[in-house]
């Protein structure tokens, strides 16, 4: 995958597009209501990677994120919001959490790949990426601070460097995105379907609150 290294060597990243659509972060808040909604059967058919749930498979409630690794808004939901949803409603049975790759541009996406290879330890992965996303996506070097990071997780630069050529995997990785933006939707992040409805952009708690009620009552 010399194209990647060559994309992700460069100081300014330029994001990737899906089809016709230009891809960004969106403000910080949600919508306080849906701006959509989709077929849950569609939404959760098998895809090109497959799905890593957090929960039990029959909670009333199903959450589906769109992320990038890069995005600042989904670093800001994984370490403010995130951890009240597992404690609250993924824990307790009420809810079930899926993330889904929705890379904006090369050193996402690498970021991705590194964290698939990590299998069943690919979210908590994810969760160590959000948190030091500023060691690694906004410097100057930023391959050499994924790296470093990912050291933390157990990926040598041997490893490292011989994901970054899996060009099965950046495939996939990018297939993901590219269903989510042509069957749903998709072309911000973070974006968020709970139940099949459509949010955009970071929910606070309390939002997430009143609309996992909302979904609870209904069943």
């Amino acid at each position: 995958m010399q194209f990647l290294y060559l994309a992700l060597s460069r100081r300014r990243l330029f994001a990737v597009a899906a089809g016709a659509l230009t891809l960004a972060s969106v403000p910080a808040r949600a919508e306080k209501s849906p701006s959509g909604k989709v077929s849950i059967d569609e939404l959760m058919a098998p895809g090109d990677l497959p799905d890593i749930v957090e929960g039990a498979a029959d909670a009333p409630v199903t959450i589906v994120e769109y992320a990038s690794m890069t995005c600042s808004h989904c670093a800001a939901f994984h370490q403010d919001v995130y951890p009240t949803l597992k404690k609250n409603y993924i824990d307790t049975g009420k809810a079930k959490f899926i993330l889904r790759e929705f890379p904006l541009d090369p050193l996402a996406a690498a970021a991705f790949m590194l964290a698939r290879e990590l299998g069943d330890k690919r979210d908590a992965t994810v969760d160590l990426l959000f948190s030091q996303q500023k060691n690694w996506a906004f410097i100057d070097k930023p391959l050499d601070g994924l790296a470093n990071v990912l050291k933390q997780a157990g990926i040598g630069q041997e490893k490292f460097e011989a994901v970054l050529k899996d060009k099965a995997l950046y495939e996939n990785v990018n297939k993901v995105r590219d269903r989510a933006a042509q069957k749903f939707g998709v072309n911000s992040t973070p974006t968020f379907f709970i139940n099949g409805d459509k949010y955009t952009g970071e929910i606070g708690v309390a939002d997430l609150d009143k609309i996992i009620a909302s979904k609870s009552a209904a069943k």
